[in-house]
């Protein structure tokens, strides 16, 4: 059996491009993936999020309510409902001043069971060693 490690890194503001959501749509589709792969074959996606990235990360985004689209809040907990591992740069929050209760952890009231890690950037780097594929956004 065959894992494909794809690492997504966030490292842009959520502001005036899409590039955040196309990083956070790619890593969900990802999951959609085999169907094309051969029997046994996977893809193991983690989602990561550093420097200015971080804020996409932010609670209570209201982006339906001014522009009448998805929030990047909404797509960070699909992610999480989907399994998808979700890694945050502590000393990025730590250097805007946020903590954990600042962004998005966790999924529950859409049944999603995984959780955000806020984690040293020692633990991204080695998720970042790990995979097969890296894909900057």
């Amino acid at each position: 059996m065959a894992i494909k490690k794809i690492a997504f890194i966030v490292e842009k503001l959520p502001y005036k491009s899409e590039t955040s959501r196309l990083a956070l749509t790619h890593a969900i589709a990802s999951q959609t993936v085999e169907i094309h792969l051969e029997d046994g074959d996977n893809v193991e996606p983690v989602l990561i999020f550093v420097g200015e990235g971080v804020l996409n990360c932010l609670k209570d985004q209201k982006a339906l309510d001014i522009y009448g689209v998805t929030s990047l809040e909404m797509h960070i907990k699909n992610a999480l409902l989907l399994d998808l591992k979700v890694q945050v740069c502590k000393e990025d929050l730590d250097g805007f001043g946020l903590t954990e209760d600042s962004i998005v952890m966790d999924a529950e009231e859409i049944g999603g069971e995984v959780t955000t890690e806020v984690v040293p950037y020692d633990e991204i780097q080695k998720s970042l060693e790990a995979a097969d594929h890296l894909m900057f956004f």
